[in-house]
């Protein structure tokens, strides 16, 4: 184990392979986070110096065109993990192959946190621990999408003392995640600015017995999803900013399918026990697919 203080300067070379994540699942704002098995993969190797990023798939060219240099989500996160283990590499060579679409409310950003956090424990050969997620989770002001992509499962997250708190606990395996991506983005932050300062007290109360419920449901007890994906807090004041994925989230629960926006939208979240879509519910922009829950989070394996 380097001491504290070393610069790690042996050839050394890490894959970490990190889970996509649908936050929120409904009323559950902020709190609940469920891993889906699309993912990103970062090969890692440490060089003589400087620093080189590759960036593929997904996150590479075009629209989806992401930083090459210190600005990259991966990179400042695996710089944070590195001075708070106090381990310095010298030098670093990235190669990101992005499944995970950006700006699409399925935790990408949490997930490139999350991989250079974890790249970071790598170097500096210590297991992953509590203040892994606190790292993680300061970047996005939150621990439900990070923490899902760190431990895998469902995740129920809350902060307490100025330190972001997690506990994972395992899904029911009858429950079937479908997504349905639109091509259009959404951005956390705008999105967020859509929200009031203050809702109903009746919505609140809603709200918190409906997230309690849902962690039952997603659980033990599935036959209570629909009940459980019903939001008064946050989505409703967000319909306008994706109008289209408002409607499916309607439509999907007209037919009895429990459907919620994912995370900061615009992807939609069915969490079904078929793995498909009712016949004749309209998908036109949507790219739908099965994924199923993830339950193990962030791997990291040395090359």
């Amino acid at each position: 184990m380097p001491h504290w203080g070393a610069v790690v300067t042996a050839p050394r070379a890490f894959r970490a392979t990190v889970p996509a994540s649908s936050a929120n699942l409904g009323p559950g704002f902020d709190a609940l986070g469920l891993a889906l098995s699309r993912y990103d993969v970062v090969e890692l190797q440490v060089t003589e110096g400087g620093l080189k990023i590759e960036v593929l798939d997904a996150g590479a060219g075009g629209v989806e065109d992401v930083p090459t240099d210190e600005s990259h989500l991966v990179v400042r996160a695996l710089r944070r993990a590195c001075e708070h283990l106090d381990v310095r590499p010298p030098g670093l060579h990235l190669r990101c192959h992005n499944s995970i679409p950006h700006a699409r409310g399925l935790g990408s950003s949490a997930a490139a946190v999350v991989t250079g956090v974890a790249l970071g424990y790598a170097l500096a050969e210590r297991p992953l621990d509590a203040d892994a997620l606190q790292l993680a989770a300061e970047f996005e002001g939150h621990a439900d999408n990070a923490a899902a992509s760190l431990f895998g499962g469902l995740v129920v997250a809350w902060s307490e003392d100025g330190r972001f708190r997690a506990e994972r606990v395992e899904p029911n395996p009858a429950i079937r995640p479908v997504v349905a991506v639109p091509a259009e983005k959404s951005s956390t932050t705008t999105t967020r600015g859509l929200l009031p300062a203050q809702v109903p007290h009746a919505d609140a109360a809603h709200s918190a017995g409906r997230a309690a419920l849902a962690v039952l449901a997603a659980t033990e007890r599935p036959e209570l999803l629909m009940a459980a994906t019903e939001d008064r807090l946050h989505q409703d004041y967000r319909a306008a900013a994706y109008p289209a994925s408002t409607e499916l989230v309607r439509t999907l629960r007209a037919h009895g399918v429990p459907a919620a926006i994912s995370g900061a939208g615009p992807t939609v979240l069915a969490l079904t026990l078929t793995g498909i879509l009712p016949a004749g519910v309209d998908v036109t922009g949507f790219d739908v697919a099965e994924l199923p829950v993830d339950r193990d989070g962030v791997q990291v394996v040395a090359r």
